[in-house]
């Protein structure tokens, strides 16, 4: 009979996951492309996008659940913006994640350049 494993993953790799899950849809990433360096109104954002303004709603509820994006109501509106601190964070962690992978060589274990 097989043992149950009992280690569970950091809070971080976790948190790390979901975000590249929240990234896996072109639709998403082209949203952050557009709230780059400015905060748009949802209608902005759909009138840029070749979606369909629901489909764009359930991108940006995505991308807010994991805390790249805020959204702020403005009148009868809602003004979003990228969430620099949690970009940040997120491209430190894939940063780390990526650096240790390329550290490793094929037996996984460090190479030359990873000293």
């Amino acid at each position: 009979m097989a043992e149950r494993k009992t280690v569970e993953f950091s809070g971080d790799l976790i948190a790390l996951a979901d975000v590249a899950k929240a990234l896996g849809h072109p639709g998403r990433l082209e949203i952050l492309r557009i709230l780059a360096g400015r905060a748009c109104i949802c209608g902005d954002i759909v009138d840029r996008m070749p979606l369909s303004q629901s489909t764009v709603s359930q991108h940006l509820k995505e991308l807010k659940k994991v805390g790249l994006i805020r959204g702020e109501i403005e009148g009868p509106r809602i003004c979003y913006c990228l969430d620099m601190d949690a970009v940040a964070s997120a491209q430190q962690g894939f940063a780390r994640l990526f650096d240790g992978i390329a550290c490793c060589n094929s037996e996984g274990e460090e190479n030359e350049k990873c000293g």
